[in-house]
């Protein structure tokens, strides 16, 4: 069988523009602008900040790059010390108050997306392994054992305290601890007096304010030509996240197998290419993002208007773009 593995990491492209190259004076005065990248979180994390005073914007990306790592630490599934690895071993357990934070939103989603949402596919993620070196097509057997147990209410919380619907069942937060840390970072930039700032984690985008009286723009990447983008948004002190079958995936017989997998069928997702959610939070937009396109362009865009504030831009399987009505003005498609 021909086999390709591919990963992407770049799902958001921040195009700075004149503000990178010293065009944004606040108050005045000439603003300095610190960008870095360090690989948390399984993918490679960019914080852009701007100010006046270097040193200042120095000290607060070290903070948020550090705030990430944190959450990493208790979110994981690939650190044995983790809340998501000790309630994945055990039946019950406590867990921090973040980490309860986090599963209560993700469970609102699973409950309001028909189970579309699901954070007990740990196991199914492990069978098919799409990001190892050598990918497993299961069989129709395997899949059914994987997915025993799960379903939108797999996982009960009552305070701090989360117990598994079946003792079977492996967590996994992908889907939103992810943009739950970009969050977290952008609150840390915040609290350190960094007003204008974006941290993008893969596709999962937080920014602060604007670029200085303008708005951020951010680049959608085209899901089927990896040099190439689909669309751009102008955008200010919001989440934007985007999910797509181009990200991780391997490729079988000419049959791409990618990462975003149908809770109900225990198989890739098929009904779209990329979903770009814009919300509030980074945690809300991932959970919805990933929800939106297992449902598909009609449904996916019935669950993104259920909740205010929350707007979308889905990619069909057939290539055609819909988006919500309070998003339809503002993408300028390439």
């Amino acid at each position: 069988m021909n086999v390709s593995v591919r990963r992407g990491f770049f799902l958001l492209l921040l195009l700075l523009g004149a503000c990178l190259a010293g065009g944004c004076r606040p108050h005045g005065q000439e603003a300095a602008t610190v960008q870095r990248s360090r690989l948390l979180m399984g993918t490679v994390v960019e914080i852009t900040a701007i100010g006046p005073e270097r040193a200042r914007l120095d000290r607060a990306v070290d903070a948020a790059f550090a705030e990430m790592g944190r959450i990493e630490t208790l979110m994981s599934s690939h650190r044995p010390d983790s809340d998501v690895a000790r309630l994945s071993a055990a039946g019950e357990t406590i867990v921090a108050a973040e980490t309860a934070t986090v599963i209560a939103l993700g469970r609102d989603v699973a409950i309001r997306s028909g189970g579309a949402f699901d954070m007990g596919l740990g196991r199914l993620k492990a069978l098919w392994d799409i990001e190892g070196e050598k990918p497993h097509l299961p069989s129709a057997a395997e899949i059914r054992t994987a997915l025993a147990g799960t379903g939108p209410d797999d996982l009960r919380l009552e305070g701090r305290t989360v117990a598994k619907a079946d003792p079977r069942l492996a967590v996994d937060l992908g889907g939103i601890a992810k943009g739950y840390a970009v969050d977290r970072a952008a609150a840390v930039l915040a609290a350190r007096g960094v007003r204008h700032a974006a941290v993008n984690a893969g596709g999962d985008m937080r920014l602060l304010g604007d670029h200085e009286g303008r708005r951020w723009r951010i680049g959608i990447q085209h899901p089927r030509h990896s040099e190439a983008l689909l669309a751009t948004l102008d955008l200010a002190d919001c989440a934007v996240v985007t999910s797509g079958d181009y990200e991780r995936y391997f490729e079988r017989d000419g049959v791409r197998y990618h990462h975003l997998f149908d809770p109900r069928s225990g198989r890739p997702a098929r009904l779209c290419q990329a979903v770009t959610v814009v919300a509030p939070r980074a945690a809300l937009a991932d959970a919805l993002a990933t929800a939106a396109f297992v449902l598909g362009p009609e449904a996916g865009l019935e669950l993104l208007r259920d909740y205010p504030e929350v707007e979308g831009l889905i990619v069909a399987a057939d290539g055609s773009g819909v988006t919500t009505d309070g998003l339809a003005g503002q993408v300028q498609w390439r």
